[in-house]
Order: C-alpha cells, then structure tokens, then sequence
C-alpha cells in the first residue's frame, strides 16, 4: 500500500471530500471520457501507484486508453520498478510522467529522461505540494540545470507551490515549457463548495490569468 506522501494539507482534504463523495477510480475514468468527448482536450491522471496495482496494470491501461486519458503520473513508481508499467502504458499508447526533483542526480536524472514521455514532471522544491507566496530564486536554479538533459527530447513542466500569475511568468521564462498547478484550484473548489457556478467562474478567471501569464513571458 503506498500512503499519498507526497500530498500537503489541500490535497488531502480534498481526497477525503472526494472520498466520502463516491469517488472510485472507476467514476475518475469515466468523469475523464466525458470531458474527452466534450472538450477533446489532452487529458493527465495523476494516481499512487496503489489503485493502478489493485486493477492491474494491464486493466487500468486499458481503460485509460479507453477514456480518452494521454498520460498518467504516479509520484511514487520508482523508475527501476517500472519497466511492466512502462511496457504495458506504451502498448496501449499512454505516456508514462516521471518526476524529478531538486535531489535527483544527474545520472539518475538521465535514466528519468530514458523512461518518461509526454513531459518531465520538475518537482520545484523539497516537500509536500501546496500553494505558496513566492518563487524561490532555487527552483529558477534548478531548471537551468535540468534543461540540457529535457531540451529536444521531451517538454519540462514544473510544479508543486506555483498558484500566482509571477510564478508562472517567472517559470516561462527560465526556460520550461509548462507549468503544473494543483492546490491553487482545490483551494478555489473548496471555497465555492454548494455554488458549481461560482466555482466555475473563479475556476475560469484564475486559469486564463495563469494562461495569459505563460503569453507574457515570452
């Protein structure tokens, strides 16, 4: 069993809210084919490796493939463990998101680079994810040094703490290619919870202002 250890406060409420909601993998996958069908856009699980290993590697590829879902990342599926998973996600034509982070060497990193498709997901700090106030002057650091290994070969995306419009700008424009938000939008669902409209409407606003945040950096 692998605990969600890479989670901060957000997010684990969240899981428990989604939980005592209903929620399965099951209603996930189907949640990810309507939005497939409705909206046609590319569309990331993010998953412990725990539910993929109780359905079954070679089941839940299937039925990812067959919601529509392009790529999945699991944060805790060391690379030397993921040669099965690896395999079974390129039968079925679903790339397989590995993480980085600030601790890993450049050896390590190579192999990562080897493994990964879709893009390489930069873990920006030490810790657990969650909002923060400001960009540490580190994480710029860190992109720098992982874009020689990345550049040609797959897109960079960098995440954990960015929920501000300058972090994303600042992101852009040392290098990467994208950037992952998480708790910033949870915090906004849990603050709207009972009002889907409002929820949705400040859902929107925050994503165009990031979005217009990755125009300006260049």
């Amino acid at each position: 069993f692998s605990d969600p250890i890479a989670d901060g406060p957000t997010i684990q409420a969240a899981t428990v809210r989604a939980l005592r909601a209903g929620t399965t993998p099951k209603t996930v996958l189907e949640l990810a084919e309507e939005i497939k069908r409705r909206h046609g856009v590319p569309i990331v699980l993010l998953t412990y490796f725990n539910p993929v290993f109780r359905m079954g590697t070679e089941k839940f590829f299937q039925l990812a493939k067959n919601a529509g879902v392009d790529g999945v990342v699991v944060p805790d599926l060391p690379i030397e463990e993921s040669a099965t998973y690896c395999e079974t996600a390129r039968r079925f034509g679903v790339d397989t998101i590995f993480l980085a982070a600030p601790s890993t060497s450049n050896e390590r990193l190579r192999k990562i680079v080897e493994r990964t498709s879709g893009f390489l997901y930069l873990v920006s700090h030490f810790g657990v994810t969650g909002a923060r106030e400001a960009l540490e002057e580190s994480t710029v650091q860190l992109i720098k040094r992982i874009l020689p290994y990345t550049a040609g070969r797959v897109p960079l995306a960098v995440g954990f703490g960015v929920s501000k419009s300058e972090h994303v700008q600042r992101i852009i424009q040392s290098g990467a290619d994208g950037v992952i938000v998480g708790s910033a939008f949870v915090n906004i669902i849990h603050k709207y919870t009972g009002d889907i409209s409002k929820a949705v409407k400040a859902l929107e606003k925050f994503a165009r202002e990031l979005k217009d945040a990755t125009q300006q950096s260049h």
